[in-house]
C-alpha cells in the first residue's frame, strides 16, 4: 500500500509530498504521479517512488495505482477539459481497487454557483457514483492567488477588482496541503466532506490597507465594474476565457461564496490557519 499523490510536481503536490515525508510517512510508501519524471528527479533521489501518468492519456493510468493504495486526486489545471480528465483518473483508481480517493474540490460543493465549480461538482458526482472510499478536500481560495501577484500592485499603487465589500476567508497553500496530509495519513476519512477555509475572512480594501502598511506605499483598493476588469486583465495579458473565470469568482466573492469559515481546515492541521498578512510578508519577499 503507498500513500499516491496526483499531479505531484505543482505547488500543490509538492507540498503534500514534502508534508507526508515530514510527517514520518516513509519515503518507500510515497508515491508520485507525474507526466515528466525529470521534473520530479529530486524527489526519487529521496526514495519516492515515481509513476509516470498523463490525465488525457486513460492507458497511462491503468498502472498509477494499485490495490489499497491511498490516492489524492489533485484537480487538473485545465479548464474546460477536466470532468473527462478525472473521469480517467476515477476509473483507473475504482479498477485498481483503491482505498481511499481523496479529491481537492471547491469550497461550497453543490451549492458553489460560479464557473470555476462547474467542473468540481461534476467530479465530486463522478466519484460518489463510483463506489470508491472518498473524501472530498473543498478548499477554499489560496492566499497566493493574490500575494504572488504583488508586483502590478505595487507598481499601479493599486488592488484592481470587481468583488465589491465581499469577503474572502483564504489560507495557504501549506495550509490545504497539510489538510491533505492529514486525510492521507489518518482514519475515519472515508465517506467525509471538508469544508476548508481560512479562520478570518478580510476584504479586498482590507487586503490593499495590508499591503500599504506592509509595504509602505500608497496602496488602495479600486472596485471597478466587471467590465471594466475584464478589460484590466485582458490588457495585463490574462487570456480571455482566464480572464472572464476570474471576473466571475469576484462576483462570487461579493455573494458571499468564498467567506464560510467553517473550521474545517484549522480542526484538519491541528492549528490556526495562516493569515493574510503572514502571506503578504512571505510574498513582499519574493
Amino acid at each position: 500500500m503507498s500513500i499516491v499523490v496526483t499531479g505531484a510536481t505543482g505547488h500543490l503536490g509538492r507540498l503534500v509530498i514534502e508534508g507526508l515525508l515530514t510527517a514520518g510517512v516513509p519515503a518507500g510508501e510515497v508515491a508520485a504521479v507525474v507526466r515528466d519524471k525529470d521534473k520530479a528527479a529530486d524527489l526519487a533521489e529521496r526514495g519516492v517512488e515515481l509513476r509516470t501518468a498523463d490525465y488525457s492519456a486513460p492507458e497511462t493510468l491503468r498502472g498509477a495505482f494499485a490495490a489499497g493504495d491511498r490516492v489524492l486526486l489533485i484537480s487538473g489545471s485545465e479548464v474546460g477539459r477536466r470532468v473527462e480528465q478525472h473521469r480517467a483518473v476515477i476509473d483507473a483508481a475504482r479498477e485498481a481497487g483503491v482505498a481511499l480517493l481523496a479529491y481537492t474540490s471547491i469550497l461550497g460543493g453543490p451549492d458553489a454557483d460560479f464557473d470555476l465549480a462547474a467542473e468540481h461538482k461534476a467530479t465530486e458526482r463522478l466519484i460518489a457514483d463510483s463506489g470508491l472510499p472518498y473524501a472530498f478536500l473543498r478548499n477554499g481560495w489560496y492566499h497566493e492567488n493574490y500575494t504572488e501577484h504583488l508586483a502590478p500592485v505595487l507598481e499601479h499603487g493599486a488592488v484592481i477588482a470587481s468583488a465589491g465589500e465581499g469577503r474572502i476567508a483564504s489560507a495557504s497553500r501549506a495550509d490545504y496541503a497539510a489538510a491533505a496530509v492529514a486525510v492521507l495519513t489518518g482514519e475515519g476519512h472515508e465517506g467525509k466532506v471538508y469544508e476548508l477555509s481560512g479562520d478570518v475572512a478580510w476584504s479586498m480594501a482590507e487586503y490593499a490597507a495590508e499591503v500599504a502598511r506592509q509595504s509602505g506605499k500608497d496602496i488602495s483598493y479600486v472596485n471597478v465594474p466587471a467590465e471594466e476588469h475584464l478589460a484590466v486583465l485582458t490588457g495585463a495579458g490574462v487570456p480571455e476565457p482566464m480572464a472572464a473565470i476570474l471576473v466571475d469568482v469576484d462576483a462570487a466573492v461579493g455573494r458571499g461564496r468564498l467567506a464560510g469559515t467553517s473550521g474545517d481546515l484549522a480542526r484538519l492541521i491541528g492549528r490556526p490557519t495562516t493569515g493574510i498578512a503572514e502571506a503578504v510578508a512571505a510574498g513582499l519577499r519574493r
